[in-house]
């Protein structure tokens, strides 16, 4: 008598797949039409507002090409995003690596504080934030700017990049410390190198929530020459309120780098997520 192979019982996932392609829909379908709206002409977009251009107008996004103005508020997206980045990071992946791997008193009371700030409101804060900023002299300034961005994301990172150092082995510290490396050595030659994916995660986080960041950009800034894209947006918005073609246009111009990072680093934010729940 032969014993069959126990086998196992295969899955329905077509409710999940279901599920997956409907919020696909969700999220892509205002992608597309707006960037078919702006190859259409403003009396199509009425008439015809979700078929394929009858004759494809490239006019209105060669014409946001070439305005200064683009180029000079993605500059200012670019660099306040990328400078935050690095100052949120940098900080962050000190203070999570103190967290994580040296015991002290106070440590949890100290890091309870940082995580804390996860639940105070950007919104709520607005008021203190301008008079602080006004005070010493960051209005009109992009350090302003930075400094809060950098500020606000804070918590959350401490959080991502605290659990993933813990889940490092002390066996790697103490071979390590064994072969004379200092604890800072540790951390600048071993940790950060094994911590990719979590570094990924949260550059992403901060360049994304940085590039999409309107309210603060708002209240810092009144020189149009300091303007970020959100800004940009808004002021074309008004300025051209009827030619709703050429908005679509520069919306989606405006959204192609932050679009384009995320997919090149999509892969590593989903790696940096997981990859602390599944070691150690």
């Amino acid at each position: 008598m032969t014993r069959g192979k126990k086998q196992t019982p295969r899955r329905n996932t077509l409710p999940l797949h279901l599920v997956a392609w409907l919020v696909g829909a969700f999220v892509l379908i205002p992608v597309i039409y707006a960037t078919l709206g702006g190859f259409k002409r403003n009396s199509e977009l009425s008439t015809n507002p979700f078929g394929l251009p009858s004759s494809w107008e490239t006019g209105n996004y060669t014409e946001v090409l070439a305005s200064q103005s683009f180029w000079l508020q993605l500059w200012n997206s670019t660099f306040i995003a990328v400078v935050t980045t690095v100052l949120t990071v940098g900080v962050a992946a000190l203070a999570g690596f103190v967290f994580a791997r040296f015991a002290f008193r106070g440590r949890e009371a100290l890091f309870t504080l940082f995580t804390a700030g996860l639940m105070f409101p950007f919104a709520v804060a607005i008021l203190p934030i301008f008079v602080l900023l006004r005070a010493l002299g960051l209005l009109g300034d992009p350090l302003g700017v930075i400094l809060v961005q950098a500020a606000f994301g804070l918590p959350l990172t401490i959080i991502i990049l605290r659990g993933f150092f813990r889940s490092i082995p002390g066996e790697i510290e103490e071979a390590a410390i064994i072969d004379g490396c200092s604890p800072f050595g540790f951390f600048w030659r071993i940790l950060l190198p094994m911590a990719k994916p979590a570094i990924a995660t949260v550059s992403v986080l901060a360049v994304v929530g940085s590039w999409n960041n309107f309210m603060l950009p708002l209240v810092v800034f009144t020189e149009e020459a300091n303007w970020t894209l959100p800004l940009g947006i808004q002021q074309f918005q008004g300025q051209y309120a009827s030619d709703t073609a050429r908005i679509l246009a520069y919306l989606v111009l405006a959204m192609i780098p932050a679009l384009g990072f995320y997919a090149v680093a999509e892969r590593h934010l989903v790696g940096g997520l997981t990859a602390g729940a599944t070691k150690g």
